[in-house]
């Protein structure tokens, strides 16, 4: 059951936060172009994060930290 009001989201809702398709949100995530994470075979996103990337007030520089997730600061 989907919660609209997550925190974390998959790429199914990230591509609809976002408003572009899924192949897209994959290619950005593998690319470290979009701050994310993955949980094992599957892609998450914080949906605060996203808002603030994508409003251009979050810097994400697609580079891995020491515990091997990615740094979205």
């Amino acid at each position: 059951m989907e919660n609209p009001n997550s925190d974390i989201l998959t790429v199914e809702e990230a591509a609809d936060l976002l408003r572009i398709p899924r192949s897209s949100v994959y290619k950005l995530a593998q690319e470290g172009k979009i701050p994310a994470q993955k949980v094992g075979r599957h892609w998450r996103f914080h949906r605060a994060t996203l808002l603030r990337w994508i409003a251009g007030q979050a810097s994400f520089d697609g580079k891995k930290t020491e515990s091997g997730g990615l740094d979205f600061s």
